[in-house]
């Protein structure tokens, strides 16, 4: 029962963390996996494979230069969002190591893709207000700052998983009081000035 609990954790960590940087987190848990740092789920070994770190340390570098470059860090914004969704079920599922699979990716997709969609909201509100703030200028600073945080939670939740699972639910639950209510107005904001 610890080892799930811990295996939890360490899932809504690196959940959070891909609601960052999508490839970085992705790249980070393959060279752990590798050094056997860190357990993968039956049917996840491949993410620890040679062959799979190159990949995500492709598309890592692809990512983090995207979203320096104005109009990619534009379209980028566009897909991030479902992206990172997706990352955050596919690290949870990955990380529950002793566990029914149906059990398994239920809380993938609830516990995972939940974090990671809460984390990737604020970074685009967070993006939006600087933006809209200094004219796009602050954007890259931004970008900088997203990728560094995608790196020291992902490193900090596989030291200490518990401790970094814990508070990451608890930023989360912070998060959704902010994010949403954040969202609407955004929401509302643009259904205005496409009436106006």
């Amino acid at each position: 029962m610890e080892e799930t609990i811990l295996s939890f954790l360490l899932g809504i960590g690196l959940s959070a963390a891909v609601g960052f940087r999508v490839f970085v987190p992705m790249l980070l848990v393959s060279l752990a996996s590798m050094a056997g740092w860190i357990t993968l789920s039956p049917g996840f070994q491949w993410m620890g494979t040679p062959a799979a770190a190159l990949v995500f340390a492709v598309a890592t570098l692809i990512e983090l230069l995207g979203f320096l470059v104005p109009w990619v860090s534009n379209a980028l914004d566009s897909i991030a969002t479902p992206a990172a969704t997706i990352a955050g079920v596919i690290m949870m599922a990955a990380v529950l190591t002793d566990m029914h699979p149906i059990a398994r990716w239920v809380l993938a997709i609830i516990a995972g893709g939940g974090v990671a969609l809460t984390v990737q909201g604020a970074t685009v509100v967070t993006r939006a207000v600087a933006a809209g703030s200094t004219g796009g200028v602050a954007n890259p600073i931004v970008a900088l700052l997203e990728a560094i945080a995608a790196l020291v939670v992902t490193i900090t939740t596989i030291v200490i998983p518990a401790i970094m699972g814990i508070l990451i639910l608890i930023v989360v639950i912070l998060l959704l009081r902010i994010v949403i209510p954040k969202f609407r107005a955004i929401r509302a904001g643009r259904k205005a000035a496409s009436k106006a």
